[in-house]
């Protein structure tokens, strides 16, 4: 059936909303070229652009949308993804270590629009009417001493890429929206009541110390305060009934002394005055004038404000102390509510409890959380844990599309990105001619407001809101693959209920290699039976991580290295981290000591051995290292940045030797270490054994008494080594 774009009318009555689009054709790229690489705009998809500039208008009027919503779709555009390559995730990733190098992506890049599109089922037009919304996010500063960061990384491919589909890198800078997390905006009104605490207003007690006048300065200061401020009083006293004409005039007014009226009271606006000044007439007035009360405030630009207020008796006193603390609380609370920005969005959709659509949406509500929830915790299940308090229903169309078998047919050897998802479930958005066989099986519609059609600009692919809308539009038609029928759907019905879609709901897939599925109500992960494994099933415990080689080796050297010791059948899987890192899976447990040992004891010996092993290879250089799978977890898991993985790793062990279980000095002096001799004496040449054991050299006496011999007899040994290796596999 045809996807029309219309506007209908919208549930506030003072708004006015017309057709805008009338057919499919309407809704081509400008290009024409479809859903390719080039074309980035697609017409006829009207999305409002919100800014800084109209957020309050733009809260107000997704409130009620979100509220009508059967789901909402949610997506964001960030400054990157990976701060290195060997931070990808790998299919050898544990859950852990997967969480871990996401974690480290959504802690240092920045959100840079927030995509949002609530869809309304129309029981009267059969259809769902979504209403895509495009956030731009700018984390500026908004408090005083404000204690959130603000600094973020930036990936090359990722701006570049924002670039070629024509991000508005302007608009959001100069008018992205800034927030504050739970967690931030917590501890700026802690910040915020140490700030105005501190003098708001001073009563003329004598409990504070004296400042000590130590100089004819502060001498001839003092007593001029006195008389100035004792002629004021007495002019006050003897005028009952002043008027800001007498404020203007009178003879008291100067540069530093501006008479005003605060709050009903005649007062002294004292401007220009050193902090030890102001510090000498607080003392001037605790002394010798009980009726004169020394105020600081804070103005509309944040700058503090001095002054001297006259107050009938104590009574006036304390009343207008409770006034000064009262303006105070209304004066933080609005400065903080202004300071959270875009985070109110995230509020407003955690309070509905409306179902939140994301494709491949991991990285994206890792993002959320951090941003605007607080720091993400140390393991997976503490964010699954956490994230579903707050969002209790969640769906990743990534995961929905493998629990269709019709969907998967339709995707087979297709990209499972969201617009090649998006041009083969939703043809109509991409055909210049509505065909009914092209048509999606649910009519999408787009509503937007006549009367602020300056806010809203045609959808563009890579832009957060037209993101979020087609999520959305993939999510609908899902459903209907899943056979979930919208016909009897009553209004506002959450769609986090229904019974077919509940056992879909909060599982998400870490990330497109991982294999598995993260159940947000309960911080496990369960298999993907639908995946293909590239790799052979991991056995963590038979995982030896390796870096700082050569540069020049290739995984390939490296595993035939280890198996011209190990046999051919030792290694089941070697991986590249990088090109300078790899894992190595062994295919028995054992060999994973015993290769340990064996680095240790050949860096430990200096002979003719060392130098013809097979591991020489690996070791040439002097700065191979090697360690267990947990130590890979470790580094991954430390805040510290480099670009390759051995500088990392490097970087790690220094910083905390005891953290890491990783092989790093001699060998001999490291408890818990054992040198398996046996190993190395079965590669010693045979002219250096002898009856009582292995002969020691020196490394001056190996030096100079290595021979041809020698050689040939390291190599021999070699040989037999290695068929006794494969006899034993």
């Amino acid at each position: 059936m045809q996807s029309s774009r219309r506007l209908a009318r919208a549930p506030p009555p003072r708004t006015l909303f017309t057709r805008l689009y009338s057919s499919s054709s309407s809704l081509l790229p400008a290009n024409g070229a479809g859903d390719g690489a080039g074309s980035s705009r697609v017409g006829g998809v009207a999305v409002k652009q919100v800014t800084r500039g109209n957020l309050a208008e733009a809260l107000e009027e997704l409130r009620a949308r979100v509220r009508d919503a059967a789901f909402v779709g949610l997506d964001l555009e960030m400054s990157g993804v990976t701060s290195a390559p060997w931070r990808d995730t790998f299919e050898l990733d544990r859950a852990d270590v997967r969480y871990l190098k996401l974690r480290d992506s959504a802690q240092r890049f920045a959100a840079l629009q927030l995509g949002v599109c609530p869809f309304r089922w129309d029981p009267a037009k059969s259809a769902f009417v979504a209403h895509p919304h495009n956030f731009f996010i700018f984390p500026r500063k908004e408090l005083p001493d404000d204690i959130s960061s603000h600094e973020f990384l930036c990936q090359t491919t990722s701006i570049d890429f924002l670039a070629k589909y024509q991000f508005d890198f302007n608009t959001c800078f100069h008018e992205g929206i800034s927030y504050l997390s739970r967690a931030q905006e917590e501890e700026a009104l802690q910040k915020l009541n140490v700030l105005y605490h501190d003098g708001i207003a001073s009563p003329n007690t004598s409990e504070e110390e004296d400042v000590p006048l130590r100089s004819t300065a502060d001498l001839l200061f003092t007593e001029r305060m006195k008389i100035k401020f004792k002629e004021w009083r007495d002019v006050i006293i003897s005028n009952p009934r002043m008027d800001n004409h007498w404020l203007e005039c009178n003879k008291f007014s100067t540069h530093q002394f501006q008479t005003v009226f605060f709050k009903m009271h005649p007062a002294i606006l004292l401007n220009g005055f050193t902090s030890h000044q102001l510090k000498l007439i607080q003392q001037v007035l605790r002394k010798d004038f009980k009726d004169l009360m020394y105020i600081s405030t804070f103005g509309e630009d944040n700058t503090s404000e001095k002054r001297v207020v006259y107050t009938d008796d104590s009574n006036d006193s304390v009343s207008l102390m409770k006034d000064l603390q009262e303006d105070l609380l209304r004066s933080r609370e609005a400065r903080v509510k202004s300071a959270v920005g875009i985070r109110h969005v995230i509020d407003l959709l955690a309070s509905e409890r409306k179902l939140i659509v994301g494709h491949s949406c991991f990285l994206d509500i890792a993002q959320v959380y951090s941003k605007f929830i607080g720091p993400l915790p140390s393991t997976v299940k503490e964010f699954a844990l956490g994230i579903h308090k707050i969002l209790p229903y969640i769906a990743d169309t990534r995961h929905l599309m493998s629990a269709s078998d019709s969907v998967q047919y339709l995707m087979r050897q297709k990209s499972k990105s969201l617009s090649s998802v998006f041009s083969l479930l939703c043809p109509a958005f991409h055909s210049t001619v509505a065909e009914p066989s092209t048509l999606s099986p649910v009519r999408i519609e787009v509503e937007a407001d006549e009367t602020m059609l300056s806010c809203f600009a045609s959808g563009a692919k890579h832009e957060a809101g037209y993101d979020a809308f087609m999520t959305g539009c993939v999510f609908a038609q899902l459903c209907d693959h899943l056979d979930v029928k919208f016909e009897h759907l009553p209004p506002r019905d959450n769609l986090a209920m229904n019974n077919k879609l509940q056992k879909y709901i909060n599982l998400l897939s870490p990330s497109f290699n991982s294999g598995t599925s993260l159940d947000l109500s309960t911080g496990m992960e369960r298999p993907d039976t639908g995946y293909k494994r590239r790799y052979p099933t991991v056995l963590y415990d038979n995982v030896v991580l390796i870096w700082g080689y050569q540069s020049e080796l290739r995984p390939r050297d490296i595993k035939d290295c280890i198996c011209k010791v190990f046999g051919p059948a030792s290694v089941t899987t070697i991986f590249s981290i990088d090109s300078t890192a790899v894992l190595v899976q062994f295919s028995k447990q054992e060999s994973v000591n015993d290769f340990m040992d064996l680095k240790a004891a050949l860096e430990k010996t200096d002979s003719a051995i060392s130098v013809l092993h097979p591991l020489s290879t690996i070791l040439e250089g002097g700065k191979t290292r090697a360690a267990n799978y947990d130590t890979y977890r470790d580094i991954c898991g430390s805040s510290v940045s480099k670009y390759f993985f051995a500088d990392q790793a490097e970087a790690v062990c220094s910083s905390s030797k005891s953290l890491l279980k990783c092989e790093n000095i001699d060998a001999a002096d490291t408890p818990g270490v054992i040198l398996n001799e046996s190993i190395l004496d079965e590669t010693i040449p045979t002219s250096e054994k002898h009856a009582g054991g292995t002969k020691n050299v020196s490394k001056k006496e190996d030096d100079s008494e290595i021979s041809c011999q020698d050689i040939l007899d390291a190599l021999q040994d070699g040989k037999a080594l290695f068929d006794k290796r494969t006899r034993s596999t």
